[in-house]
């Protein structure tokens, strides 16, 4: 046993922060992933009618389990979005970008993306945007490259 510490010495201890646990999916949100995978988005349903995407197994107001899941478009329009002049190592992009929340034709959340225009000046609150997929899709949110400015 370590003799106790003096007054005013500082304890310390090795630490390393892991996440040693995988989620599982359930049975929602992997449909939602294989959808992706076959170039689809799709949204949950909620009891009042509005769409949740990406969705949830729970309704966040109510908590009423959510089960019913529904298309929705893959292009939509950028309610708001801030921009990443120098992307770092692990970012999505190797290039400038925006980091934006797009509300999809058909569902009444935001998906928070990326967005691919270039340079700041042609990026905008209001702008149409349309899903860029990946050349192989394998059932994750990366199927989704990123948006651009739909043409």
């Amino acid at each position: 046993m370590s003799p106790p510490a003096s007054e005013g010495e500082t304890l310390t201890a090795p630490h390393q922060l892991a996440y040693t646990y995988k989620r599982s999916l359930g049975p929602l949100l992997s449909r939602f992933f294989t959808a992706l995978r076959d170039r689809q988005i799709l949204g949950v349903r909620r009891k009042d009618g509005t769409t949740l995407v990406p969705p949830k197994e729970y309704d966040p107001d109510t908590g009423d389990a959510l089960d019913e899941l529904v298309p929705v478009a893959d292009a939509g329009t950028v309610s708001t979005w801030a921009w990443v002049q120098a992307p770092r190592k692990k970012q999505p992009l190797d290039r400038p970008f925006a980091y934006a929340l797009i509300q999809l034709d058909g569902a009444d959340t935001p998906l928070l993306h990326v967005v691919d225009v270039g340079d700041e000046s042609k990026m905008s609150t209001g702008m149409r945007v349309r899903a860029r997929w990946a050349a192989e899709t394998q059932g994750s949110i990366t199927d989704i490259t990123c948006f651009e400015p739909e043409a």
